[in-house]
């Protein structure tokens, strides 16, 4: 599909939350999702899969070919594609680009030859291979313009903790007995650190660190779950959530607890996945056919500030439960996309 420039204004839903999977009252509409564009990785049959976008207006990604290969891709700001982003260790046809820095450093993860996770920065050409020490098996999901970098990993339990990486040094945390914790994002100013766990029962909740490390969960719109997947410099936190239908949300945060959705029109699945300091959002969405399609939006207006309701907190250490199966986790994929 050749992108199409589409400019569609979506008034936002504004909602808080006091507690997990309850809507409270709306409340006036004081911002926005505006769409600027859409697009696919070049090539028949791709599905397009945003990730990241940095401060020049460049976004990684993913994409998927039609026999299944997921390679990773760079759509730079003036809309051309890079070549697919194939991490040399790759043996089974899945490399992801996650994150993307102002210099257009690239991190990511592979499957290898022992079938595990791990995880590369791209920067210059050069693959850097990355491994969080001792680890069996790494995901980098997103890097900021410092190098500090956030994801999961598996400490050889089955149960992937959260970890950041500041100055080299490695800090990991997960929410208490959780299935599965894994950090998405980092911005700047290290204020936050965003992403999901899931639940005994497999159901993904949002949560966020805040800068004193503090734990602060389950951040759900709704009772179907959801991801937290990019925050920038202003705290302004974007991901998706399912509602009781199974119909997936886009959906823009501000902490605490507030948040308003956005649906691309027409699709029952929007995801926003990445959101840059000037309010530009990258995301996809899913056509009436079911094929995977990127798009680049904005936002307008004055996003939502009052605080009210509350979420739980916790300093928490990592938590063993029984290791899950990565085939039940929504959205399909261990990490969520």
């Amino acid at each position: 599909m050749k992108p199409k420039h589409i400019f569609i204004s979506i008034l936002a839903v504004l909602f808080v939350f006091p507690l997990m999977g309850t809507f409270a009252q709306q409340a006036p509409n004081s911002g926005f999702i505006e769409v600027i564009t859409t697009f696919d990785y070049p090539g028949t049959g791709n599905s397009t899969l945003p990730q990241k976008i940095n401060k020049r207006g460049d976004i990684v990604g993913i994409y998927v070919d039609s026999l299944g290969v997921q390679r990773g891709f760079v759509r730079f700001s003036d809309g051309t594609f890079s070549a697919p982003i194939v991490e040399p260790n790759d043996t089974v046809g899945f490399t992801h680009a996650r994150g993307i820095t102002n210099s257009r450093t690239v991190c990511g993860e592979y499957i290898g030859s022992d079938g595990n996770d791990h995880s590369y920065f791209l920067s210059g050409g050069t693959f850097t291979e990355y491994n969080v020490p001792g680890a069996l098996g790494t995901d980098v999901l997103g890097i900021n313009d410092a190098a500090a970098f956030a994801g999961g990993f598996d400490p050889g339990s089955g149960i992937f903790q959260a970890f950041i990486s500041l100055g080299g040094a490695i800090t990991s945390f997960s929410v208490p007995g959780a299935a599965l914790t894994l950090a998405f994002d980092i911005n700047n100013s290290k204020q936050l650190v965003v992403g999901y766990y899931l639940d005994s029962s497999g159901t993904p909740h949002g949560v966020f660190r805040d800068a004193n490390g503090t734990l602060h969960f389950p951040i759900d719109p709704s009772t179907g779950g959801a991801v937290l997947f990019g925050v920038n410099d202003r705290n302004w936190v974007v991901g998706r959530y399912a509602d009781a239908s199974g119909a997936s949300h886009g959906f823009f945060f501000v902490t605490p607890n507030n948040f308003f959705t956005f649906d691309y029109p027409g699709s029952t699945f929007t995801s926003l996945n990445g959101i840059s300091d000037q309010g530009l959002i990258c995301g996809r969405y899913n056509d009436a056919s079911g094929a995977v399609h990127g798009f680049l939006a904005r936002i307008i207006g004055t996003p939502p500030t009052k605080n009210t309701g509350t979420e739980m907190k916790a300093n928490v250490s990592p938590s063993k439960v029984t290791p899950f199966n990565p085939s039940s986790v929504w959205g399909g994929a261990m990490p969520a996309r």
